[in-house]
């Protein structure tokens, strides 16, 4: 305060410049506008230290201006409370926008986003490298074939049918050339082993027609050629096991049954809210087909790395999450929209997850909808994933279903939408050992109200069935006749901290 109070001493004419005082309270301004307009450099009186600060001070002498006069600062203590309280009262979300997260040597940095184990529409994300077992592949070709994307399998395709007809054309070709067919094309006392064959193109549409049985006519194999017949042979069943396994390949993966599991819809984000006073995480399926699945199951899991109390580290542990397997409520009859259920209790891996700590968490929830599909007898599975951020808190699902004149209406417009619903931002832990509070009340609520009567013992203690065999003369008992007005006015009855005795020891 005397600092402030006092006048500055006369300065230097490379120090000479205005004050410019800022804040709410009282202040003196003195400095003229062509001086300000001269120099570029201003004083910031410090208002704790009271300390001269300058930047980038300008050369007042080239200016030929005599030095500014003397600055008198008068700010009391209660202006600088209030600017103090002004600058704490500012909107939270401007102070919070400004702090960012702090790496190992302070420097700020961001959130890294989780990557996803299990994509939204079901696609694992998870790629394998460095195999080198890959021969186990040309085991199972024809899953193999199968599990190819649609252009391998295409190109697999054609070149499975050219590629025979190739060999076989260039092996006919192979037979006339040999036995001399070329030589005599216009001998017509000469028999070759195929009738108009005279080049590689016409050899290689008799392979396209002997492996299609398309037989037009016009080029045939003549009785003059054993080994023709033989080749005709295996043509006709190297052809035909060609296309039985090509076709097959086809139909199967035109009727995967995944292609199913695209109208089974999951929503865009999962929700934690109260059912029957019990916090329950909850997620919504629907099947937009009228086709039914047949034994739809639903399971839960939850990804997320650990480590174990030996210090082993496991990455993407996998932690199952109930969702009804005891009660069979995962057995579904999928007609409508269903919203799936998981009871937070002390067996969940979220029993100890507040609010807070879920806005912390690194984790995922990958949902696994089974089922047969009625058209075509397949099993089908339809995939989906929660992350941390996806997981709403304090929310509930909207209803979607209307009741209209002779049928039940189903409205896909709602099945995303939530709303907030009053919910505890404590852990299911927390909410269980409140309500464990609230029940244990009562019981102590019975000891103090025993402890004001003590007459009560005395008098139990003098009755004159104390002679029975359990009870001893200095000791009080409980009667319970003696304690019935209690049990009336707090209404023990109902609860499991009333106060009883054992009949068969009094009648003892």
């Amino acid at each position: 305060m005397a600092l402030e109070n006092s006048v500055f001493p006369v300065r230097p004419d490379s120090l000479s410049l205005p004050v410019e005082e800022k804040g709410e309270g009282e202040g003196v301004e003195v400095a003229t506008e062509a001086i300000a307009a001269a120099t570029a450099g201003v004083f910031n009186v410090s208002e704790e230290l009271g300390n001269v600060v300058t930047a980038d001070t300008a050369d007042t002498a080239d200016t030929g201006l005599p030095p500014p006069p003397l600055v008198k600062v008068n700010r009391s203590f209660q202006a600088k409370l209030a600017e103090r309280e002004a600058q704490a009262n500012e909107p939270r979300k401007k102070r919070v926008e400004t702090q960012k997260e702090r790496g190992r040597f302070g420097w700020g940095r961001t959130r890294r986003k989780r990557q996803r184990y299990v994509e939204k529409n079901g696609r694992c994300n998870v790629q394998h490298g460095n195999m080198r077992e890959t021969y186990r592949y040309l085991t199972d070709i024809f899953t193999t074939l199968v599990d190819l994307n649609w252009r391998c399998s295409l190109i697999v395709f054609v070149m499975a049918y050219a590629v025979t007809w190739l060999f076989f054309g260039a092996i006919w070709y192979l037979i006339a050339y040999c036995r001399g067919d070329l030589d005599h094309l216009g001998d017509e006392t000469w028999t070759p082993c195929v009738n108009n064959v005279n080049g590689f193109i016409s050899a290689f549409l008799f392979s396209i027609e002997t492996e299609t049985t398309i037989g037009y006519g016009h080029r045939v194999i003549t009785d003059q050629c054993p080994v023709g017949t033989m080749l005709l042979l295996l043509q006709a069943i190297l052809g035909s096991m060609v296309n039985a396994f090509m076709v097959g390949c086809m139909f199967v993966k035109i009727s995967q049954p995944n292609k199913r599991a695209e109208t089974l819809v999951f929503s865009k984000h999962a929700v934690i809210s109260l059912r029957d006073d019990k916090l329950c995480l909850m997620f919504r399926v629907g099947d937009l087909r009228s086709s039914h699945i047949v034994g739809a199951n639903m399971r839960a899991k939850l990804i997320k790395s650990k480590q174990t109390q030996e210090g082993e580290f496991i990455p993407l542990d996998q932690t199952d999450i109930s969702v009804g397997f005891e009660t069979g409520d995962d057995r579904l009859f999928l007609v409508s929209p269903l919203v799936i259920s998981h009871e937070i209790d002390m067996h969940s891996p979220f029993w100890d997850m507040s609010q807070s700590q879920l806005e912390k968490e690194d984790f995922e929830i990958v949902v696994i909808l089974e089922g047969m599909v009625e058209a075509t007898g397949m099993t089908c599975q339809a995939r989906s994933s929660y992350l941390a951020e996806e997981v709403m808190w304090g929310h509930r699902f909207s209803p979607m279903m209307l009741l209209a004149k002779g049928f039940f209406d189903i409205d896909y417009g709602a099945f995303h939408h939530t709303f907030e619903v009053v919910t505890p931002t404590c852990s299911a832990r927390e909410l269980s050992l409140a309500a464990a509070r609230l029940d244990a009340h009562l019981y102590w609520s019975i000891s103090s109200r025993l402890d004001e009567e003590p007459t009560l013992t005395n008098e139990a203690a003098n009755q004159p069935d104390s002679g029975s065999a359990n009870s001893k003369g200095g000791e009080p008992t409980f009667i319970v006749g003696e304690m019935t007005d209690i049990q009336e006015q707090t209404g023990l009855g109902e609860l499991n901290g009333s106060v009883a005795t054992d009949q068969s020891e009094s009648e003892a």
